[in-house]
């Protein structure tokens, strides 16, 4: 079989070849609905967009991707400076990429790096994401991945995260010693490891002190804010309403607090709220945010100190090994016990 070029693709989708070559390239020039249909006819016909990708690679580029779903959660600006930092000593550059946590657009950005733009990947799941050929492909091009934060168990190599499962059971533990009884979870996703385990820490702080678990306590949230919105609505203003809530992510929490703004909820005196954040501004909020707080910085630093020591070697295989960073627990206003009058 001869090799697909960049005429094949043009041809199979009746555009021109230089449309195909900037779309393949992630050129401005070039809308999103299009380039999508070129990245996805090109690996159906298994082109390789880069040739010289092998060669690009003996050379180094000299720079390492940071893949991420957001770029507005506190915790990956942290975690992107602690990576930064390192890359800064071994005299390279970095660059971002956001998938708006949403798998294609994840699929996409790996096929673009699978030309030799960059020497190695930091790389946190987007929370859809439940197949991972496309993070395999890029291994196997020579191209070494470390995960922090949100991981892929099934991928073998280095994975750095926090100890998610004991920090789920010490927030829901906090809410039950302020006097919880009716503890809420708001879920990021089904698919991600962290939320798993601190699901987990939950429900076993529930079992430890003989809270039953309602499975209408379990709020499946996404990426979409609207959706999460009426999802945490419709939780708070029905007669079973919590009086905790135990967020999984930062803007999870955020939004719990318009609803109750909007709702006249008093927090904390009607509804109690912890979540996992890095948010700086956790004090200025009123009230102000009682948080679990990952160490970003030191989580993202460790990621990329792994993930140079490999470059070093010219290793694209990483062993498997999971490092764990402890994280802290915040106690602010929005878990204050309440008063009991005599």
């Amino acid at each position: 079989m001869s090799k697909v070029n960049l005429k094949d693709v043009a041809k199979a989708l009746n555009i021109s070849i230089s449309t195909v070559s900037k779309a393949l390239r992630d050129s401005y020039e070039i809308g999103e609905t299009t380039k999508k249909k070129v990245v996805e006819q090109a690996q159906a016909m298994g082109y390789n967009p880069n040739p010289y990708a092998g060669f690009l690679r003996n050379q180094k580029s000299k720079t390492i991707a940071i893949i991420i779903p957001e770029l507005t959660n506190n915790y990956f600006i942290q975690a992107i400076s602690g990576a930064e930092s390192i890359a800064q000593l071994n005299n390279y550059h970095i660059l971002i990429y956001t998938t708006n946590d949403n798998k294609e657009k994840e699929i996409s950005i790996l096929y673009h790096l699978n030309n030799g733009r960059v020497d190695g990947v930091l790389m946190s799941i987007s929370s859809n994401s439940s197949k991972y050929d496309h993070i395999n492909k890029l291994i196997q091009a020579g191209i070494p991945v470390v995960f922090f934060d949100r991981i892929c168990h099934e991928i073998e190599t280095a994975k750095i995260t926090t100890n998610d499962f004991a920090s789920g059971f010490m927030a829901t533990e906090h809410l039950i010693q302020a006097g919880c009884k009716k503890i809420a979870y708001l879920s990021i996703s089904e698919f991600l490891s962290i939320d798993l385990k601190r699901k987990q820490g939950y429900l076993e702080a529930l079992n430890k002190y003989d809270i039953p678990f309602r499975q209408e306590y379990i709020v499946q949230c996404s990426p979409e804010e609207e959706g999460n919105v009426e999802k945490i609505q419709k939780l708070l203003v029905n007669k079973a309403r919590p009086d905790g809530i135990f967020a999984s992510v930062e803007r999870l929490a955020l939004t719990t607090y318009h609803v109750c703004k909007k709702n006249h909820i008093a927090i904390p005196q009607d509804l109690k709220i912890i979540s996992f954040s890095n948010l700086r501004t956790a004090d200025l909020l009123n009230p102000s945010l009682t948080t679990i707080t990952q160490p970003a910085f030191d989580i993202g630093k460790e990621a990329a100190i792994i993930l140079f020591k490999y470059l070093a070697k010219r290793k694209s295989l990483i062993p498997n090994e999971n490092i764990v960073v402890n994280s802290t627990l915040s106690i602010r206003d929005s878990t204050i016990p309440n008063m009991i009058h005599s």
